[in-house]
Formats: structure tokens, C-alpha cells, sequence
């Protein structure tokens, strides 16, 4: 009698989240492979929108996923409404993630949990980001946990255009997750990078606070009692209402002493210092700079329409 050699037992078969993801790009080469990493094996859907990087991104995000596309860069709203328009996701739900996220291994295992029997009443789903800056976890300061709705029925979902800090909304029963999403910006270990980076936020994010002060609506109700993104709206309303160059003073004192942001710190008070205090001044000296420039315009179209239309004659005097 002959016996047949015993086999080596085959791997198990990687359990695949029903789960489509949707990153952007822009020279991200530092960033992205962990982000992908943190998806390998279990999303098998990935969607790269890429805004013609100049450095390794493509390159290297081609060995993680073939679906990657090229679209000029409009904003971050106008990017991620036009990649949930336009690409072929397999899935109905979509997490969006920057390539400066990292889903941890908690929980991608609560993720392949609830997509396996997701229930049909969700339209979304709140993650905690944990904030890593210069490879310290930012755990004070307010700053943990923040909520995040990050992961979304694909149907349901909406951002708005004027929101400088953009979020996804969804009209429909939301829940929260238990684990944490990283975001570990491996650029900003360069400080020269943080500054010009936010330089160009203050500008933008200046703009909004201009036009909210004018009467412009959020898309959703501020409310102190609703969910995670309303008190978020709520807070930035009560913030447009405090006085120009003394908000960064009280955001500063308000992290940094009374929410313990000093327990986080060398990294920490470089952190607290620049985003709540540095940054939010820049903002403010931006609105002063754009609010005297409508000012001036003002006065040099009035100007103008003098010398366009001079007053009439008096009468008896030659045409």
C-alpha cells in the first residue's frame, strides 16, 4: 500500500473588509507607505487620487494598488466630492483617510467586525483621532480624543465647499467607534515645513471667518448638545464672536495650562505654542490685512465712480 505525502496546511485566507478607501495625494512619499500599510491585506479596495506628485508617490503607491488617478488639485472638498462622483468604488461605504492617517490594528479589527453584518440604519461612522506630532503623542491639550466621521455610506455623504477645515457630513444615524486613527505627518518634522504649511492655511482659513462673519450658514445646525461635528460648529461660533488678537492668547492658556498640554513636552509646547497660538495669530492678522483691503477697494470704487459721473453743472453756467 502506498500513502500520499501530507500536505502543509495552506495559510488562512485574509479576512477582506467590505470596504472601499479613498486617499489624496500630493508629493506624499514620507507618508503614504505607512498609510497603505495600515490597510494591506484586509482593504482591498483602495483608491489613490494623486495631484500630479513630483516625487516617489505614484511610484510607490502602485505597489499597494493599481486604482490611481490623476486629478488637478481644486481644494479638499472640491477633490474628495469629485473622487466619490467619479471613481469606481466596489463598495458601498468608503473610508477617507489623508496620507498622514494610519488605521491601527485595533481598529482595523473592530472595522472587519462591523462590516461583516453592517447595520442598515448607519449612514456613518466616528473614529478617535490620535494626534502624533514629531513622534509624540499629543494626548493632552483637548486635542484626545477627537472625534472624526471618517468612514461613510457612499450615497450619504456631503462636505462643504466654503469650510476651510473640511469634514464629511451625513444626514443619517451615526455611531462611534471604540479604537483610534492615527495621523503622524512625518513632513512636519521640519518645522519649516509647519510654518509654511499653515502660512497658507491662515490665508484660507481667514477667508472663511470672513465670510461666516458676513452671514454665511454652516451646512449643518451648531449645537453645543449634538453630535461630535455640531459642537465642533458650535465652538467655532462662539470662537468667531471673540475679539481679534486676543483669542490665540486664551486658546494657548486654555490647551496648554488648563488642559494639561505642558504634560506632552518638549513636543508639546512647540505643538501648543505654534498651532494654537502661532497660527491662530496669523489668522487674525490676516482677516485685519483682508478686512483693511475691502476697505481700500471700497474707497477707490467710490473714487471711481466720482470721476466717472461728476456732478451736473449748476445752472446758468456753460455746457
Amino acid at each position: 500500500m502506498t500513502t500520499r505525502p501530507l500536505e502543509a496546511p495552506s495559510a488562512a485566507a485574509p479576512v477582506v473588509a467590505r470596504l472601499s478607501a479613498l486617499i489624496l495625494t500630493r508629493n506624499e512619499e514620507r507618508n503614504l507607505p505607512g498609510c497603505l500599510e495600515s490597510l494591506a491585506g484586509w482593504c482591498a479596495d483602495i483608491h489613490i487620487v494623486d495631484s500630479f506628485s513630483t516625487d516617489r508617490t505614484v511610484e510607490l503607491a502602485s505597489k499597494y494598488t493599481e486604482k490611481i488617478s490623476q486629478h488637478a488639485f481644486e481644494g479638499h472638498t472640491r477633490q474628495r466630492a469629485w473622487a466619490l462622483q467619479n471613481l469606481p468604488f466596489e463598495h458601498a461605504w468608503v473610508i477617507a483617510l489623508d496620507a498622514d492617517h494610519r488605521v491601527t490594528p485595533e481598529l482595523r479589527d473592530e472595522l472587519i467586525r462591523f462590516f461583516d453584518n453592517p447595520p442598515i440604519d448607519i449612514d456613518g461612522l466616528y473614529v478617535k483621532r490620535r494626534e502624533i506630532f514629531r513622534g509624540r503623542w499629543m494626548r493632552f491639550g483637548g486635542y484626545y480624543p477627537k472625534y472624526m466621521l471618517k468612514i461613510f455610506r457612499r450615497g450619504a455623504a456631503f462636505l462643504d465647499d466654503h469650510e476651510f477645515d473640511y469634514r464629511f457630513y451625513v444626514q443619517g444615524k451615526t455611531r462611534t467607534l471604540g479604537h483610534d486613527l492615527l495621523e503622524a505627518n512625518e513632513n512636519e518634522s521640519r518645522i519649516s515645513f509647519f510654518i509654511e504649511k499653515h502660512a497658507k492655511f491662515a490665508s484660507e482659513l481667514a477667508a472663511e471667518e470672513l465670510q461666516r462673519r458676513a452671514g454665511l450658514q454652516y451646512l449643518i445646525k451648531p449645537s453645543l448638545l449634538g453630535n461630535a461635528d455640531q459642537r465642533t460648529l458650535w465652538l467655532k461660533t462662539l470662537w468667531l464672536r471673540l475679539p481679534l488678537y486676543t483669542r490665540p492668547f486664551l486658546l494657548f492658556i486654555y490647551r496648554y495650562f488648563l488642559r494639561l498640554g505642558f504634560l506632552d513636552g518638549k513636543e508639546g509646547f512647540i505643538f501648543y505654542f505654534m498651532q494654537s497660538f502661532w497660527f491662530r495669530l496669523m489668522v487674525d492678522i490676516r482677516i485685519d490685512e483682508m478686512i483693511a483691503e475691502q476697505r481700500r477697494s471700497a474707497r477707490e470704487g467710490r473714487n471711481t465712480v466720482r470721476t466717472q459721473h461728476p456732478s451736473s453743472p449748476a445752472v446758468g453756467d456753460n455746457p
